[in-house]
Protein backbone atom coordinates (compact mmCIF):
# COMPACT_ATOMS: atom_id res chain seq x y z
CA UNK A 1 0.00 0.00 0.00
CA UNK A 2 3.19 2.73 -0.21
CA UNK A 3 1.93 3.41 -3.26
CA UNK A 4 -1.29 5.15 -2.46
CA UNK A 5 -4.63 3.27 -3.48
CA UNK A 6 -3.62 1.17 -5.76
CA UNK A 7 -6.14 -1.72 -5.29
CA UNK A 8 -8.25 -2.56 -8.65
CA UNK A 9 -11.62 -2.10 -7.45
CA UNK A 10 -13.10 0.07 -10.57
CA UNK A 11 -15.30 -2.18 -11.64
CA UNK A 12 -16.97 -3.21 -8.58
CA UNK A 13 -18.29 1.06 -8.23
CA UNK A 14 -21.97 0.79 -8.71
CA UNK A 15 -24.64 3.58 -8.92
CA UNK A 16 -26.35 6.03 -11.83
CA UNK A 17 -26.58 9.85 -12.76
CA UNK A 18 -28.66 10.92 -10.34
CA UNK A 19 -30.90 14.31 -10.05
CA UNK A 20 -28.37 15.14 -6.95
CA UNK A 21 -25.14 14.75 -9.06
CA UNK A 22 -26.27 17.01 -11.98
CA UNK A 23 -27.83 19.50 -9.67
CA UNK A 24 -24.72 19.46 -7.54
CA UNK A 25 -22.35 20.04 -10.70
CA UNK A 26 -24.95 22.54 -12.78
CA UNK A 27 -24.59 24.97 -9.47
CA UNK A 28 -20.99 24.49 -9.13
CA UNK A 29 -20.08 24.95 -12.73
CA UNK A 30 -21.44 28.51 -12.31
CA UNK A 31 -18.44 29.37 -10.98
CA UNK A 32 -16.79 28.61 -14.19
CA UNK A 33 -18.82 31.88 -15.85
CA UNK A 34 -17.51 34.23 -13.55
CA UNK A 35 -13.91 33.61 -15.22
CA UNK A 36 -15.63 33.94 -18.19
CA UNK A 37 -17.80 36.67 -17.99
CA UNK A 38 -14.72 38.72 -16.98
CA UNK A 39 -12.67 37.97 -19.88
CA UNK A 40 -15.39 40.14 -22.44
CA UNK A 41 -14.12 43.60 -23.36
CA UNK A 42 -15.14 47.11 -21.43
CA UNK A 43 -11.43 47.84 -22.53
CA UNK A 44 -12.82 48.93 -25.90
CA UNK A 45 -15.64 51.06 -24.90
CA UNK A 46 -14.86 54.71 -25.52
CA UNK A 47 -16.73 55.81 -22.67
CA UNK A 48 -14.40 53.57 -20.08
CA UNK A 49 -11.23 54.72 -21.54
CA UNK A 50 -12.42 58.31 -21.47
CA UNK A 51 -12.87 57.78 -18.02
CA UNK A 52 -10.06 56.20 -16.81
CA UNK A 53 -7.43 55.89 -19.58
CA UNK A 54 -7.62 59.01 -21.59
CA UNK A 55 -4.51 58.29 -22.98
CA UNK A 56 -5.17 54.78 -24.18
CA UNK A 57 -8.70 56.60 -25.98
CA UNK A 58 -6.37 59.44 -28.12
CA UNK A 59 -3.53 56.72 -28.63
CA UNK A 60 -6.87 54.94 -30.00
CA UNK A 61 -8.19 57.95 -32.05
CA UNK A 62 -5.05 58.15 -33.89
CA UNK A 63 -4.61 54.57 -34.84
CA UNK A 64 -4.83 54.14 -38.43
CA UNK A 65 -1.52 54.69 -38.69
CA UNK A 66 0.33 51.77 -37.16
CA UNK A 67 -2.25 48.88 -37.19
CA UNK A 68 -0.22 46.67 -34.96
CA UNK A 69 0.02 48.70 -32.13
CA UNK A 70 -3.04 50.34 -31.50
CA UNK A 71 -3.97 49.29 -28.06
CA UNK A 72 -0.39 48.71 -26.77
CA UNK A 73 -0.64 50.43 -23.53
CA UNK A 74 1.31 48.79 -20.31
CA UNK A 75 -1.19 50.41 -18.12
CA UNK A 76 -4.83 49.44 -19.31
CA UNK A 77 -2.84 45.99 -19.54
CA UNK A 78 -2.10 45.97 -16.02
CA UNK A 79 -5.43 47.03 -15.31
CA UNK A 80 -6.73 43.38 -17.10
CA UNK A 81 -4.02 41.83 -15.07
CA UNK A 82 -3.63 42.52 -11.69
CA UNK A 83 -7.16 40.30 -11.84
CA UNK A 84 -4.90 37.20 -12.36
CA UNK A 85 -2.65 38.08 -10.17
CA UNK A 86 -4.81 38.63 -7.37
CA UNK A 87 -6.09 35.07 -8.50
CA UNK A 88 -3.20 33.36 -8.01
CA UNK A 89 -1.82 34.43 -4.77
CA UNK A 90 -6.00 33.70 -3.78
CA UNK A 91 -5.21 30.27 -5.03
CA UNK A 92 -2.70 29.25 -3.23
CA UNK A 93 -4.43 30.52 -0.18
CA UNK A 94 -7.50 28.99 -0.98
CA UNK A 95 -5.44 25.34 -1.47
CA UNK A 96 -5.51 25.20 2.45
CA UNK A 97 -9.01 26.25 2.93
CA UNK A 98 -10.13 23.62 0.39
CA UNK A 99 -8.49 20.68 2.26
CA UNK A 100 -9.41 21.72 5.80
CA UNK A 101 -12.55 23.01 5.51
CA UNK A 102 -13.88 21.81 2.75
CA UNK A 103 -14.67 22.63 -1.28
CA UNK A 104 -18.21 23.94 -0.67
CA UNK A 105 -16.66 27.11 1.33
CA UNK A 106 -14.31 27.62 -1.04
CA UNK A 107 -16.77 28.00 -3.43
CA UNK A 108 -19.01 30.21 -0.59
CA UNK A 109 -15.86 32.66 -0.19
CA UNK A 110 -15.20 33.22 -3.87
CA UNK A 111 -19.01 33.97 -5.18
CA UNK A 112 -18.74 36.52 -2.00
CA UNK A 113 -15.63 37.79 -2.80
CA UNK A 114 -16.70 38.27 -6.43
CA UNK A 115 -20.09 39.88 -5.72
CA UNK A 116 -18.36 42.99 -3.53
CA UNK A 117 -15.74 43.30 -6.26
CA UNK A 118 -18.42 43.37 -9.41
CA UNK A 119 -20.33 46.19 -6.86
CA UNK A 120 -17.25 48.16 -6.11
CA UNK A 121 -16.05 47.99 -10.02
CA UNK A 122 -19.63 49.13 -11.29
CA UNK A 123 -20.08 52.04 -8.87
CA UNK A 124 -16.16 53.33 -9.31
CA UNK A 125 -15.66 56.84 -8.84
CA UNK A 126 -11.89 57.03 -9.54
CA UNK A 127 -9.04 53.83 -10.71
CA UNK A 128 -8.54 53.09 -6.98
CA UNK A 129 -12.13 51.70 -6.81
CA UNK A 130 -11.87 49.79 -10.01
CA UNK A 131 -8.58 48.30 -9.34
CA UNK A 132 -9.80 47.50 -5.79
CA UNK A 133 -12.79 45.84 -7.02
CA UNK A 134 -10.34 44.22 -9.61
CA UNK A 135 -8.44 42.39 -7.07
CA UNK A 136 -11.59 41.37 -5.32
CA UNK A 137 -12.76 39.35 -8.59
CA UNK A 138 -9.43 38.03 -8.83
CA UNK A 139 -9.57 36.52 -5.24
CA UNK A 140 -12.98 35.33 -6.66
CA UNK A 141 -11.56 33.95 -9.46
CA UNK A 142 -8.91 32.29 -7.61
CA UNK A 143 -10.90 30.14 -5.01
CA UNK A 144 -13.57 29.46 -7.21
CA UNK A 145 -11.28 27.85 -9.70
CA UNK A 146 -9.19 26.13 -7.00
CA UNK A 147 -12.27 24.41 -5.47
CA UNK A 148 -14.95 23.85 -8.74
CA UNK A 149 -12.97 21.40 -10.58
CA UNK A 150 -11.98 19.44 -7.90
CA UNK A 151 -15.87 19.57 -7.29
CA UNK A 152 -16.94 18.50 -10.08
CA UNK A 153 -14.23 15.75 -10.10
CA UNK A 154 -14.90 14.14 -7.31
CA UNK A 155 -19.26 14.14 -6.86
CA UNK A 156 -18.76 12.59 -10.92
CA UNK A 157 -19.44 9.01 -11.52
CA UNK A 158 -16.18 7.57 -13.06
CA UNK A 159 -17.82 6.82 -16.44
CA UNK A 160 -19.33 10.18 -16.56
CA UNK A 161 -16.64 12.23 -15.28
CA UNK A 162 -14.78 13.56 -18.63
CA UNK A 163 -18.30 15.40 -19.30
CA UNK A 164 -18.96 16.47 -16.17
CA UNK A 165 -15.90 18.13 -15.41
CA UNK A 166 -16.66 20.01 -18.70
CA UNK A 167 -19.66 21.49 -17.29
CA UNK A 168 -17.13 24.29 -15.77
CA UNK A 169 -15.47 25.08 -19.42
CA UNK A 170 -19.15 25.20 -20.95
CA UNK A 171 -19.94 27.82 -18.02
CA UNK A 172 -16.69 29.55 -18.53
CA UNK A 173 -17.49 29.50 -22.42
CA UNK A 174 -20.82 31.25 -21.64
CA UNK A 175 -19.99 33.71 -19.42
CA UNK A 176 -17.49 34.78 -22.45
CA UNK A 177 -20.21 34.59 -24.79
CA UNK A 178 -22.80 36.34 -22.15
CA UNK A 179 -19.69 39.29 -21.53
CA UNK A 180 -19.99 39.93 -25.54
CA UNK A 181 -23.43 40.03 -26.01
CA UNK A 182 -23.75 42.38 -22.87
CA UNK A 183 -21.54 44.80 -24.19
CA UNK A 184 -23.19 44.44 -27.31
CA UNK A 185 -26.46 45.94 -25.64
CA UNK A 186 -24.86 47.92 -23.23
CA UNK A 187 -22.28 49.91 -25.54
CA UNK A 188 -24.66 52.55 -26.94
CA UNK A 189 -25.64 53.35 -23.42
CA UNK A 190 -24.18 56.70 -22.96
CA UNK A 191 -22.38 57.19 -20.57
CA UNK A 192 -22.87 54.90 -18.10
CA UNK A 193 -23.13 51.51 -20.35
CA UNK A 194 -19.69 50.38 -19.16
CA UNK A 195 -21.27 50.18 -15.19
CA UNK A 196 -24.02 48.28 -16.38
CA UNK A 197 -22.00 45.59 -18.10
CA UNK A 198 -19.31 45.44 -14.98
CA UNK A 199 -22.17 45.72 -12.52
CA UNK A 200 -23.95 42.49 -14.13
CA UNK A 201 -21.15 39.94 -13.08
CA UNK A 202 -23.04 39.91 -9.86
CA UNK A 203 -26.01 37.93 -11.31
CA UNK A 204 -23.03 34.66 -11.45
CA UNK A 205 -21.57 35.55 -8.12
CA UNK A 206 -24.87 35.56 -6.71
CA UNK A 207 -25.91 32.66 -7.99
CA UNK A 208 -22.64 30.80 -7.00
CA UNK A 209 -22.79 32.19 -3.64
CA UNK A 210 -26.60 30.93 -3.02
CA UNK A 211 -25.63 27.43 -4.76
CA UNK A 212 -22.73 27.05 -2.93
CA UNK A 213 -24.44 27.23 0.56
CA UNK A 214 -27.18 24.77 -0.80
CA UNK A 215 -24.95 21.88 -2.48
CA UNK A 216 -24.04 18.85 -0.29
CA UNK A 217 -20.31 18.65 0.20
CA UNK A 218 -18.19 15.96 -1.85
CA UNK A 219 -18.07 12.81 -0.23
CA UNK A 220 -14.46 12.53 -0.50
CA UNK A 221 -13.72 15.77 1.28
CA UNK A 222 -16.30 14.89 4.01
CA UNK A 223 -13.99 11.45 4.97
CA UNK A 224 -10.71 13.44 4.34
CA UNK A 225 -11.95 15.65 7.07
CA UNK A 226 -12.90 13.00 9.52
CA UNK A 227 -16.87 12.54 9.33
CA UNK A 228 -17.25 8.71 7.29
CA UNK A 229 -20.49 8.22 7.66
CA UNK A 230 -21.98 11.29 6.47
CA UNK A 231 -19.42 11.17 3.39
CA UNK A 232 -20.95 7.68 2.91
CA UNK A 233 -24.48 9.41 3.34
CA UNK A 234 -23.77 11.70 0.82
CA UNK A 235 -21.94 9.24 -1.82
CA UNK A 236 -25.42 6.98 -1.34
CA UNK A 237 -27.55 9.73 -2.46
CA UNK A 238 -24.95 10.94 -5.18
CA UNK A 239 -25.29 7.19 -7.03
CA UNK A 240 -28.70 6.41 -6.35
CA UNK A 241 -27.61 3.40 -4.58
CA UNK A 242 -26.43 1.74 -0.64
CA UNK A 243 -24.11 -0.87 -2.85
CA UNK A 244 -21.22 2.16 -2.89
CA UNK A 245 -18.92 -0.11 -0.67
CA UNK A 246 -16.15 -0.63 -3.07
CA UNK A 247 -15.99 3.56 -4.06
CA UNK A 248 -16.14 4.18 -0.19
CA UNK A 249 -13.38 1.91 0.51
CA UNK A 250 -10.90 3.29 -2.17
CA UNK A 251 -11.91 7.01 -0.64
CA UNK A 252 -11.55 6.07 2.97
CA UNK A 253 -7.86 4.34 2.33
CA UNK A 254 -7.05 7.54 0.12
CA UNK A 255 -8.40 9.57 3.50
CA UNK A 256 -6.18 7.85 5.74
CA UNK A 257 -2.87 8.61 3.11
CA UNK A 258 -4.00 12.20 2.71
CA UNK A 259 -3.98 12.49 6.39
CA UNK A 260 -1.08 11.11 6.93
CA UNK A 261 0.92 14.17 4.95
CA UNK A 262 1.25 16.80 6.48
CA UNK A 263 2.76 19.13 3.90
CA UNK A 264 0.97 18.85 0.47
CA UNK A 265 3.17 21.22 -1.56
CA UNK A 266 6.32 20.12 0.16
CA UNK A 267 5.04 15.86 -0.51
CA UNK A 268 3.96 17.02 -4.62
CA UNK A 269 7.89 17.93 -5.04
CA UNK A 270 8.64 14.09 -4.00
CA UNK A 271 9.77 11.80 -6.93
CA UNK A 272 7.01 9.57 -7.04
CA UNK A 273 4.21 12.79 -7.78
CA UNK A 274 6.52 13.70 -10.58
CA UNK A 275 4.06 12.81 -13.38
CA UNK A 276 1.37 14.72 -11.73
CA UNK A 277 3.54 17.93 -10.62
CA UNK A 278 4.61 17.84 -14.41
CA UNK A 279 0.81 17.98 -15.83
CA UNK A 280 -0.06 20.44 -13.21
CA UNK A 281 2.25 23.13 -14.58
CA UNK A 282 2.56 21.46 -17.96
CA UNK A 283 -0.75 21.28 -18.97
CA UNK A 284 -2.73 24.77 -18.14
CA UNK A 285 0.74 26.53 -19.51
CA UNK A 286 0.39 24.71 -22.51
CA UNK A 287 -3.57 25.75 -22.75
CA UNK A 288 -2.58 29.25 -22.29
CA UNK A 289 0.12 28.94 -24.98
CA UNK A 290 -2.30 27.98 -27.43
CA UNK A 291 -2.98 31.52 -27.40
CA UNK A 292 -6.40 31.60 -27.20
CA UNK A 293 -6.95 33.97 -24.29
CA UNK A 294 -4.93 36.73 -27.32
CA UNK A 295 -7.56 35.53 -29.96
CA UNK A 296 -10.31 36.11 -27.77
CA UNK A 297 -9.56 39.04 -25.22
CA UNK A 298 -8.53 41.01 -28.59
CA UNK A 299 -11.05 39.65 -30.86
CA UNK A 300 -12.51 42.89 -30.97
CA UNK A 301 -9.56 44.62 -30.80
CA UNK A 302 -7.64 42.64 -33.13
CA UNK A 303 -10.82 42.78 -35.94
CA UNK A 304 -10.90 46.65 -35.59
CA UNK A 305 -7.45 47.02 -36.31
CA UNK A 306 -7.86 45.07 -39.35
CA UNK A 307 -10.38 47.46 -40.16
CA UNK A 308 -13.67 45.79 -39.85
CA UNK A 309 -16.10 48.68 -38.64
CA UNK A 310 -16.91 49.37 -34.64
CA UNK A 311 -19.91 47.01 -34.63
CA UNK A 312 -18.58 44.18 -36.67
CA UNK A 313 -15.67 44.25 -34.06
CA UNK A 314 -17.96 43.23 -31.70
CA UNK A 315 -20.02 40.72 -33.94
CA UNK A 316 -16.56 39.11 -34.70
CA UNK A 317 -16.42 38.40 -31.01
CA UNK A 318 -19.93 37.37 -30.71
CA UNK A 319 -19.11 34.73 -33.38
CA UNK A 320 -15.99 33.14 -31.69
CA UNK A 321 -17.70 32.73 -28.40
CA UNK A 322 -21.02 31.46 -30.07
CA UNK A 323 -18.21 28.91 -31.69
CA UNK A 324 -16.50 28.07 -28.39
CA UNK A 325 -19.54 27.27 -26.90
CA UNK A 326 -20.71 25.16 -29.56
CA UNK A 327 -17.38 23.14 -29.35
CA UNK A 328 -17.27 23.07 -25.66
CA UNK A 329 -20.44 20.73 -25.85
CA UNK A 330 -19.14 18.66 -28.88
CA UNK A 331 -16.01 18.06 -26.47
CA UNK A 332 -18.57 17.21 -23.83
CA UNK A 333 -20.25 14.40 -26.01
CA UNK A 334 -17.20 12.78 -26.94
CA UNK A 335 -14.58 12.87 -24.55
CA UNK A 336 -15.62 10.02 -22.20
CA UNK A 337 -16.42 7.73 -25.23
CA UNK A 338 -13.34 8.75 -27.13
CA UNK A 339 -10.82 9.68 -24.30
CA UNK A 340 -9.02 12.39 -23.91
CA UNK A 341 -5.54 11.75 -25.99
CA UNK A 342 -7.56 11.84 -29.39
CA UNK A 343 -9.07 14.66 -28.71
CA UNK A 344 -5.95 16.93 -27.85
CA UNK A 345 -3.65 15.98 -30.45
CA UNK A 346 -6.41 16.28 -33.32
CA UNK A 347 -7.29 19.44 -32.07
CA UNK A 348 -3.54 20.58 -31.31
CA UNK A 349 -3.00 19.62 -35.30
CA UNK A 350 -6.76 21.79 -36.37
CA UNK A 351 -4.93 24.89 -34.39
CA UNK A 352 -1.69 24.81 -36.20
CA UNK A 353 -2.68 24.97 -39.57
CA UNK A 354 -5.30 28.25 -38.62
CA UNK A 355 -2.66 30.09 -36.91
CA UNK A 356 -0.64 29.21 -40.11
CA UNK A 357 -3.42 30.52 -42.71
CA UNK A 358 -4.30 33.55 -40.68
CA UNK A 359 -0.14 34.55 -40.31
CA UNK A 360 0.02 33.99 -44.17
CA UNK A 361 -3.27 36.27 -45.23
CA UNK A 362 -2.30 38.99 -42.35
CA UNK A 363 1.54 38.78 -43.79
CA UNK A 364 0.84 38.93 -47.48
CA UNK A 365 -1.80 41.38 -47.06
CA UNK A 366 -1.60 43.62 -44.06
CA UNK A 367 1.22 45.90 -43.67
CA UNK A 368 1.16 49.20 -42.00
CA UNK A 369 -1.16 51.91 -43.17
CA UNK A 370 -3.67 49.32 -45.59
CA UNK A 371 -6.82 47.55 -44.49
CA UNK A 372 -8.04 44.02 -45.33
CA UNK A 373 -9.73 43.60 -48.18
CA UNK A 374 -13.49 41.98 -47.04
CA UNK A 375 -12.37 38.65 -49.02
CA UNK A 376 -9.36 38.52 -46.84
CA UNK A 377 -10.97 39.51 -43.94
CA UNK A 378 -13.53 37.30 -44.51
CA UNK A 379 -10.88 33.92 -44.50
CA UNK A 380 -9.13 35.93 -41.43
CA UNK A 381 -12.38 35.47 -39.93
CA UNK A 382 -13.06 31.91 -40.73
CA UNK A 383 -9.74 30.76 -39.24
CA UNK A 384 -9.80 31.89 -35.95
CA UNK A 385 -13.25 30.56 -35.59
CA UNK A 386 -11.65 26.79 -36.59
CA UNK A 387 -9.10 27.68 -34.30
CA UNK A 388 -11.44 28.75 -31.73
CA UNK A 389 -13.31 25.53 -32.46
CA UNK A 390 -10.89 22.77 -32.57
CA UNK A 391 -9.81 24.97 -28.94
CA UNK A 392 -12.92 24.38 -27.60
CA UNK A 393 -13.26 20.27 -27.87
CA UNK A 394 -9.59 20.14 -26.93
CA UNK A 395 -7.18 22.21 -24.50
CA UNK A 396 -10.02 24.29 -23.69
CA UNK A 397 -12.05 21.81 -21.43
CA UNK A 398 -9.12 19.28 -21.40
CA UNK A 399 -6.49 22.06 -19.63
CA UNK A 400 -8.44 21.73 -16.96
CA UNK A 401 -10.08 18.29 -16.74
CA UNK A 402 -6.95 16.14 -17.20
CA UNK A 403 -5.32 18.15 -14.25
CA UNK A 404 -8.60 17.76 -11.75
CA UNK A 405 -8.82 14.00 -12.48
CA UNK A 406 -5.53 12.75 -11.66
CA UNK A 407 -4.31 13.79 -8.18
CA UNK A 408 -4.55 11.30 -5.69
CA UNK A 409 -6.56 12.54 -2.61
CA UNK A 410 -3.32 13.50 -0.52
CA UNK A 411 -2.00 16.19 -2.98
CA UNK A 412 -5.22 16.92 -4.51
CA UNK A 413 -5.70 20.52 -3.32
CA UNK A 414 -2.34 21.37 -3.44
CA UNK A 415 -2.24 20.19 -7.29
CA UNK A 416 -5.18 21.91 -8.30
CA UNK A 417 -3.63 25.52 -6.56
CA UNK A 418 -0.83 24.84 -8.72
CA UNK A 419 -2.68 24.08 -11.55
CA UNK A 420 -5.04 27.31 -11.36
CA UNK A 421 -1.60 29.77 -10.51
CA UNK A 422 0.09 28.44 -13.43
CA UNK A 423 -3.01 29.08 -15.04
CA UNK A 424 -3.37 32.59 -14.12
CA UNK A 425 -0.07 33.17 -14.36
CA UNK A 426 0.67 32.38 -18.04
CA UNK A 427 -2.80 34.39 -18.57
CA UNK A 428 -0.86 36.98 -16.82
CA UNK A 429 2.44 37.23 -19.06
CA UNK A 430 0.34 36.85 -22.35
CA UNK A 431 -2.35 39.56 -20.95
CA UNK A 432 0.89 41.99 -20.02
CA UNK A 433 3.05 41.24 -23.21
CA UNK A 434 0.42 40.12 -25.97
CA UNK A 435 0.59 43.56 -27.45
CA UNK A 436 3.92 44.55 -27.25
CA UNK A 437 4.35 40.88 -29.10
CA UNK A 438 1.69 41.74 -31.70
CA UNK A 439 3.27 45.43 -31.78
CA UNK A 440 6.96 43.86 -32.36
CA UNK A 441 5.98 40.13 -34.19
CA UNK A 442 3.47 41.48 -36.33
CA UNK A 443 1.71 38.62 -38.39
CA UNK A 444 4.23 36.50 -36.83
CA UNK A 445 2.23 36.52 -33.49
CA UNK A 446 0.34 33.50 -34.98
CA UNK A 447 3.57 31.81 -35.64
CA UNK A 448 5.10 32.11 -32.19
CA UNK A 449 1.44 30.36 -30.52
CA UNK A 450 1.99 27.42 -33.40
CA UNK A 451 5.00 27.03 -32.53
CA UNK A 452 4.03 26.08 -29.28
CA UNK A 453 0.96 24.38 -29.98
CA UNK A 454 3.02 22.08 -32.40
CA UNK A 455 5.43 21.32 -28.82
CA UNK A 456 1.91 20.50 -26.48
CA UNK A 457 0.89 18.15 -29.34
CA UNK A 458 4.22 16.37 -29.12
CA UNK A 459 4.30 16.44 -25.19
CA UNK A 460 0.50 14.71 -25.29
CA UNK A 461 1.47 12.12 -27.62
CA UNK A 462 5.00 11.21 -25.91
CA UNK A 463 4.27 11.89 -22.23
CA UNK A 464 0.20 11.72 -21.28
CA UNK A 465 -1.60 8.63 -20.80
CA UNK A 466 -5.63 8.05 -21.34
CA UNK A 467 -7.41 8.00 -18.09
CA UNK A 468 -10.53 7.99 -19.34
CA UNK A 469 -12.60 5.38 -17.03
CA UNK A 470 -9.84 5.27 -14.49
CA UNK A 471 -11.35 5.90 -11.13
CA UNK A 472 -9.71 9.32 -9.69
CA UNK A 473 -8.42 7.67 -6.48
CA UNK A 474 -6.91 4.47 -8.84
CA UNK A 475 -4.93 6.59 -11.22
CA UNK A 476 -1.78 5.53 -9.50
CA UNK A 477 -1.80 2.75 -10.94
CA UNK A 478 -2.07 4.32 -14.93
CA UNK A 479 1.56 6.32 -14.37
CA UNK A 480 2.94 3.04 -13.58
CA UNK A 481 2.22 1.54 -16.36
CA UNK A 482 3.33 3.92 -18.76
CA UNK A 483 6.08 3.95 -21.23
CA UNK A 484 8.33 7.16 -19.79
CA UNK A 485 6.83 7.81 -16.28
CA UNK A 486 7.47 4.10 -14.83
CA UNK A 487 11.51 4.73 -15.36
CA UNK A 488 11.35 7.90 -13.63
CA UNK A 489 9.12 6.17 -10.86
CA UNK A 490 10.60 4.89 -7.87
Amino acid sequence: MEDGVAKVRADQYNGRVTVHVILACIVAATGGSLFGYDVGGVTSMDDFLLKFFPSVYKQKMHAHENNYCKYNNQVLAAFTSVLYISGLVASLVASTITRKYGRKISIIVGGISFLIGSILNAAAANLGMLIIGRILLGVGIGFGDQAIPLYLSEMAPTHLRGGLNMMFQVATTLGIFAANMINFGTRNIKPWGWRLSLGLAAIPAVLMTVGGILIPETPNSLIERGSKEKGRKVLEKLRGTKDVDAEFQDMVEASELANSIKHPFRNILEKRYRPELVMAICMPAFQILTGINSILFYAPVLFQSMGFGKDASLYSSALTGGVLLLSTFISIAIVDRLGRRPLLISGGIQMIICQVIVAIILGIKFGDNQELSKGYSLSVVVAICLFVLAFGWSWGPLGWTVPSEIFPLEIRSAGQSITVAVNLLFTFIIAQTFLSLLCSFKFGIFLFFAGWITIMTIFVVLFLPETKGIPIEEMAIMWKKHWFWKRILP
